[in-house]
């Protein structure tokens, strides 16, 4: 008897210590190496605030019904949740009308010319926002009620989180919302939630669409990855592969996947699913030469640690919904046969005496995982040595050209790459949209693809040229300006009207409506003069970094000229446009700020210093404040020349605060 007294006090004392020691290493959880960790009820927690994030496509036809589901499905979810739009297209503000005040238009972030989002943009935004949960996904995804308790279950987690679900797609879905949004309806009747997952569940299939993918991270301490975010096109894939990888390499916050316990339902698109970018044999020839996939692809080839290794999803931690109890679960461990404790939120239980029902499902969810969700980073990344836009310039001009058929023409070498995107940024800002890039090199033709702009490759640009020293003055200068005239004469013979502009040229307001007020026959160009009084138009002053020119017989025959002189000449164009356009030694100008071409009549008129200053007029670059002594001055742009080299151009202008570009993050500077 006092043996068996013994023997329950031990068996006692070892239960106390397995609690103590199973208490003690779960405290660390999630990250403990545990097979599973169970979660009870959460129903006294106070509702998070969830901001979803998203990106429509234009709203017209079965897709704009889709994304009306869609999002009506997220906000029945919770009176808490709100919704961001990333939209620049002008019937967006009145579609999110439509669903009340919770849904918003935000546009103030970085796009393609054809309109696409960059994902580090909207990321970047999302932090303007305050929230609880962050959710990244797409609109024609339908979400069900397991979303926001999946959610409310991963916040009580003791560490920084990041959870994604992979979509389940289906071809029919004949449910819809009642008029309150409360409530799911059949052929009109009412259905229950758990009678339409079941219908679902036997017609629906795992997809790894890359752009269906739901992701959502808590407003935490800790960053979401080491490095930085390249920049991804929204939609056009690879990029929440790359953030999983990344944020699982980092090991800054916890990573699980919640496909299992999160209803994304994808409404099909066949030629969506077509565009993703899966382990698949039969990939559209679509998808494979989709210019914006191949960016995407390029750009996690090259940044972070996924061209090292890919995703092992086998190894992610898994988060499960058993006999109703959440359970986060390694699938790699025997977790079958352990019988470790595991903490609860109200109690604990050995593993070991787990419900069969419970085993089951574990076992059963673990059995699908191996033949369903084959999705790997490895799979979608094909490193391309060309990235190309294909689209021809005729096809650009159509695309970016106004109303008026006009457009802003810039010039560019790789050196100048940053100030290039500074010029975009900054026109981005004032919503000037018709502009487009010439490259002057592969490099950054290359770049200007990748950061989503209207470029071309001219065939004529001389090759071979040093770009860290063509600054004013030498000899590589004098080539590629050549370059520019004979690109404005090109585009001039195709119908448009230019306005060319050098990429140091800072643009307060937008100059085109008072230079489209000068009629036709007329080319209005910057004067370079410097002294504050007196004529502006004298020799050698007409500059040819700043010049609008219209689409009419008069201005291409005159421009024929200037690029027939600077063809024979030693100099740059500055040059020639003078001696062309104002005679030798001036002798055709007329009064203090015109000159008329003889033969063709073209006028040319030399603009107002105070709204289109040089870099030497009444010293503004030397101003305590540039951007407030120009703002009073009225300046239209300000040109950032009358200084020699490339770097000391650079420092001036990001001194001056006229800097638009944030170089370490390869994106617009956000402004309010």
């Amino acid at each position: 008897m006092k043996a068996l007294q013994i023997g329950l006090w031990s068996v006692w004392v070892s239960g106390v210590l397995l609690i103590a020691i199973s208490l003690y290493a779960t405290r660390s959880l999630p990250f403990s190496n545990n097979p599973i960790f169970i979660h009870g009820s959460f129903s006294d927690l106070e509702a998070p605030k969830i901001t979803i994030f998203t990106a429509p496509t234009p709203f017209t036809g079965s897709s704009g019904t889709k994304q009306s589901l869609a999002i009506r499905s997220w906000l029945a979810l919770s009176p808490q949740i709100s919704v961001i739009l990333f939209s620049q297209h002008h019937s967006a503000a009145s579609f999110a009308t439509s669903f009340g005040s919770r849904v918003l238009v935000e546009s103030n972030i970085d796009f393609t010319f054809l309109g696409v989002p960059f994902f580090h943009s909207m990321v970047a935004k999302s932090r303007s926002f305050k929230s609880d949960i962050y959710i990244f996904m797409d609109t024609e995804s339908v979400l069900l009620p397991d979303f926001v308790s999946a959610l409310n279950y991963a916040r009580e987690l003791d560490n920084d989180w990041l959870l994604f679900a992979s979509p389940r797609n289906v071809s029919n879905f004949p449910f819809y919302l009642d008029n309150d949004g409360k409530h799911w309806l059949k052929d009109g009747k009412r259905i229950r939630i758990q009678e339409l997952q079941g219908t679902l569940g036997s017609s629906w299939q795992w997809n790894c669409c890359d752009s269906r993918m739901v992701i959502a991270w808590n407003n935490g301490d800790m960053p979401l990855h080491h490095g930085v975010l390249p920049p991804f096109l929204y939609g056009k894939g690879v990029y929440n592969h790359w953030l999983i990888n990344e944020a699982l390499s980092s090991g800054l916050r916890f990573v699980f996947d919640a496909s299992w316990t999160i209803s994304n339902i994808a409404l099909d698109d066949s030629l969506l699913w077509s565009n993703c970018l899966v382990k698949s044999s039969d990939v559209s020839d679509i998808e494979k030469g989709s210019w914006e996939y191949d960016g995407n692809s390029h750009l996690a080839a090259v940044y972070g640690s996924s061209s090292l290794h890919g995703i092992n999803y086998s190894i992610v931690m898994k988060l499960l919904k058993c006999d109703g109890q959440y359970l986060i679960i390694n699938t790699t461990e025997d977790f079958l046969h352990s019988c470790t404790y595991a903490r609860t939120r109200l109690w604990i239980i050995p593993n070991c005496r787990r419900s069969k029902k419970t085993l089951a499902c574990i076992a059963g969810t673990i059995k699908s995982q191996n033949r369903t969700l084959g999705c790997s980073l490895r799979d979608q990344i094909v490193p391309t040595k060309t990235l190309k836009l294909p689209i021809s310039l005729e096809s650009l001009l159509a695309i970016v050209a106004d109303k008026n058929r006009t457009v802003v023409l810039t010039v560019a070498g790789y050196s100048y790459k940053d100030m290039l995107l500074s010029w975009v940024c900054r026109l981005r800002h004032l919503r000037i949209t018709n502009f487009l890039v010439s490259a002057l090199d592969y490099e950054t033709y290359q770049f200007s693809v990748m950061q989503g702009l209207p470029v071309f490759n001219d065939p004529s640009a001389p090759s071979n040229i040093s770009f860290n020293d063509c600054h004013f003055g030498t000899k590589c200068f004098q080539r590629v300006t050549k370059v520019k005239s004979r690109l404005v004469l090109k585009i001039l013979k195709l119908g448009y009207n230019v306005l060319l502009s050098d990429v140091d040229v800072y643009w307060f307001r937008n100059p085109l409506p008072m230079l489209s007020s000068f009629g036709p026959a007329t080319l209005a160009a910057q004067s370079d003069e410097y002294n504050q009084t007196g004529p502006i138009n004298l020799p050698r002053r007409l500059n040819s970094g700043f010049y609008f020119s219209r689409a009419d017989a008069p201005t291409i025959a005159a421009m024929e000229k200037v690029v027939r002189h600077a063809a024979t000449s030693g100099l740059s164009e500055q040059p020639s446009f003078y001696e062309t356009l104002c005679g030798e030694g001036g002798s055709s100008r007329e009064g203090d700020n015109r000159c008329v071409e003889p033969e063709t009549s073209l006028t040319v008129h030399f603009l107002d210093r105070n709204l289109f200053p040089n870099g030497a007029y009444m010293g503004l670059w030397e101003r305590e404040d540039v951007k407030s002594a120009c703002k009073k001055q009225g300046c239209l742009v300000l040109h950032n020349n009358w200084i020699s080299g490339r770097v000391k151009k650079l420092e001036r202008q990001v001194r001056s605060g006229l800097w638009e570009y944030d170089i370490a993050r390869r994106m617009c500077l956000m402004c309010s």
